[in-house]
């Protein structure tokens, strides 16, 4: 905290913009993989196989685009926030605020709330305590050194507790795979892992016959290929390309090629959670079945307090049961340090967007580090009234509950990004109510979801047809198609100037290409000779010149040659596996 320069908003917000590569990409794993993953992943395998592992893949591949596609832009436009891109872009000041205050309450719905609830399972389970008086113990650590230490510290600590996490995650798959019998064992007792107390006449509690396949049937299953393939990958966008905790890890970098790679490093560590996570819910599920796989409501409240399912207790079921005294410590601390490393980077991302996109167009900015403290405040009261709500839906399962409102909240958001960057007659208009309207239609859905919830195995299935036929990756599918549409529409009716009229800053991929510098071929003195001679000497500037980049901005972009083509080489590496482990399980 002393080291942090804390003083200025690059050093608060941004770690002064001088990481390295390997801080960027623990960092970028650490904050997508809180304990949020840990509890609801493992639970998902626990209920429904391996299906859940595809968004961890699919995340694999979008971590690699925000590096070498996205990322470009946000440093050639010298933003902070992700809203201030958007305002930079468009103009006005409507779209900034107005996404400022969304992303604020996604990170309320899909990931505060989330951890702290995924958290307090593990505490309730371990230690037994009341799972409100576990929230508040954990808030009051975590919120202390992110308002104390900014980014940096932040960074930091999210490397130190990676190291943690790996060391933990990876000794109780050791454990698991040795108790259950090895790894064909998980393949042979999963489809027999079925509770002793269930509803008769149902198929509650009888595991999927697609278990182990990641493409499922496009009609009937709970992951249909065809929403895995592509409505997955537009919230998954979103949240690895646009995203405020993400892309404000790679901004801190000192380059474009140490964010580049520190997202190579995140791509690489996304295929562990499979192994150290997705495959011990379902060993939890063989090992104990009355209890993780629970299917009478009666029993479920008795195990786990939640009627509605238990899957999401797979993990801590393990760490309880299988492991010594003094390995359960070291594993609470893994959770601790996922929970906590998830946290405070939130808490971070969300206080840069307040104090920049919020509060400093509504008070003076000597009140900021306050603001920030009561803001943080006001995140956790609301995140833990919303804890009821995360503990009841999708049947129990955390993990899915997670993608679910994650998909009627962020297409349009994905869609407005990614028409603002690569299609440079994209105009505010457009993006704005393209965004508006996008997010009406995303709430509707996520408010008929909580009014008609997913059925128990052993009701009937009453829900309306726009709910029960429309598969949640499919609306994001639908919802995206819709806010392109407005967007283009919109675009076409109106006669605003072309993006960039009478500005230097590179806001698209197109201004980017055309005036990204070329910092890795400076002609040698022959070719200048040679140039003098023919009076073909190279001026710069002119007319046409494309448009300049400041100082600090031309150093965050440059790459050298020969590290460029290391990092290009990883891609390719980091591309096939990513594809190779999609067609295996597909």
């Amino acid at each position: 905290m002393w080291k942090t320069k804390r003083s200025t908003v690059n050093g608060y917000f941004l770690a002064g913009k001088n990481m390295t590569w390997w801080p960027v990409g623990t960092s970028l794993f650490a904050s997508n993989v809180g304990s949020g993953h840990f509890i609801g992943l493992a639970g998902s395998g626990a209920a429904a196989g391996i299906g859940p592992v595809a968004y961890e893949w699919n995340g694999m591949l979008m971590v690699l685009v925000l590096g070498w596609f996205f990322l470009p832009i946000y440093i050639a436009s010298g933003v902070t926030t992700m809203p201030e891109y958007l305002q930079r872009r468009f103009g006005g000041k409507r779209i900034q605020i107005f996404i400022a205050i969304l992303y604020l309450f996604i990170y309320i719905f899909t990931k505060i709330s989330v951890d702290m609830y995924a958290g307090a399972v593990f505490i309730q389970q371990a230690l037994g305590w009341d799972i409100y008086l576990a929230v508040v113990l954990l808030l009051v650590i975590t919120a202390f050194y992110t308002v104390a230490g900014g980014l940096a510290a932040v960074i930091y600590t999210d490397a130190a507790q990676t190291l943690v996490m790996l060391m933990g995650a990876l000794t109780l798959m050791g454990f698991s795979f040795t108790e259950v019998g090895g790894w064909q064992a998980v393949f042979d007792r999963y489809s027999s892992a079925i509770p002793s107390i269930r509803p008769p006449n149902t198929t509650c509690g009888i595991p999927r016959e697609d278990a182990f396949h990641l493409f499922r049937d496009p009609l009937t299953s709970d992951l249909p290929w065809p929403g895995v393939l592509l409505g997955m990958s537009i919230p998954s966008m979103w949240y690895w390309c646009s995203d405020q905790v993400i892309v404000q890890r790679s901004l801190a970098a000192k380059n474009l090629l140490h964010a580049k790679g520190g997202s190579l490093l995140a791509a690489y560590l996304k295929v562990l959670p499979f192994f150290m996570m997705l495959l011990p819910g379902m060993i939890s599920r063989i090992l104990y079945p009355d209890e993780v796989a629970c299917a009478d409501p009666e029993a479920c409240k008795k195990v786990c307090g939640n009627s509605v399912g238990c899957s999401d207790i797979a993990y801590a079921k393990l760490v309880m049961e299988l492991l010594p005294s003094g390995l359960r410590g070291l594993m609470m601390a893994v959770l601790l340090a996922a929970l906590m490393s998830s946290l405070t980077s939130i808490f971070n991302s969300s206080s840069t967007l307040f104090t920049m996109d919020l509060w400093r167009h509504m008070r003076r900015a000597s009140e900021w580090e306050l603001m920030i403290v009561v803001f943080v405040l006001v995140l956790v009261v609301v995140s833990v009234l919303w804890i009821p709500l995360v503990q009841a839906s999708q049947g129990g399962q955390l993990f899915i509950y997670i993608q679910s409102i994650s998909i009627y909240l962020q297409p349009p958001v994905s869609v407005v990004f990614l028409m603002g960057c690569f299609w440079k007659r994209t105009n505010e208009k457009g993006a704005f109510w393209g965004l508006v309207l996008g997010l009406l239609v995303g709430l509707v859905r996520m408010i008929l979801d909580f009014i008609y919830p997913v059925p128990q195995c052993y009701e009937t299935d009453s829900r309306p047809d726009v709910i029960k036929y429309v598969h949640y990756l499919y609306f994001s599918i639908i919802l995206s198609l819709f806010t392109l549409t407005v967007v283009v529409c919109i675009k076409i009716s109106s006669l605003d100037l072309p993006v960039g009229h009478g500005c230097n800053i590179l806001l698209t991929w197109h201004q980017f290409l055309a005036g990204r510098p070329d910092l890795s071929d400076t002609p040698s003195k022959l070719k200048n000779i040679l140039l003098w001679l023919c009076g073909m000497k190279q001026e710069s500037g002119g007319e046409n010149a494309p448009p300049s980049l400041p100082d600090t901005v031309v150093c965050s972009l440059e790459e050298d040659p020969r590290l460029r083509h290391v990092v290009n080489g990883n891609l390719i590496v980091c591309l096939s596996v990513a594809v190779f482990l999609i067609a295996y399980w597909a």
